[in-house]
């Protein structure tokens, strides 16, 4: 099960894409979708057809967000969270091969799109790093075993 934690950015990109869909998108793709039935035969009418798919996407995509926005818990930065991982946090890790990773601990609806270097609560990375400090060993399991990862720096942006 997904946990229902956001960022604040995050939580803000999420309405303001119900925004777009709903107040521009839509609109738009109603005016043509009226249009092209207005021609007449929607069966070989392909404005008609690709603009109707496009409104049921818009139409899914928007009970979705107005079903998951107030589910949602938006968790701000805490003074109390510093020199720890918590949700929110930009960590980097190091593993004994010198290989090293960054990423911000996000909720699971802030991974997809253009959100680079972002990890969800939800992995196994997550858990295994929640609650470590700098320095801390953090064992995560893969499918090849268990693998030692080191906590070199924590940082948080407000």
């Amino acid at each position: 099960m997904k946990t229902k934690l956001i960022t604040p950015e995050g939580y803000r990109k999420l309405n303001d894409e119900h925004d777009e869909l709903w107040l521009k998108q839509r609109p738009e793709i109603t005016k043509i979708v009226t249009w092209a039935a207005s021609l007449g035969d929607r069966s070989e009418n392909a404005d008609y057809q690709y603009n109707k798919r496009k409104l049921r996407e818009i139409d899914r995509r928007v009970r979705y967000l107005r079903k998951l926005l107030p589910e949602l818990q938006i968790v701000n930065y805490s003074p109390q969270q510093a020199g720890k991982v918590f949700f929110g946090a930009w960590v980097e890790i190091e593993n004994d091969e010198g290989e090293t990773k960054q990423f911000r601990i996000v909720g699971p609806e802030e991974i997809y799109g253009d959100a680079k270097g972002y990890i969800s609560i939800d992995s196994p990375m997550a858990r295994a790093l929640i609650k470590k400090e700098v320095d801390d060993v953090a064992s995560v399991k893969t499918p090849t075993g268990y693998k030692d990862w080191y906590i070199t720096s924590i940082e948080y942006k407000k």
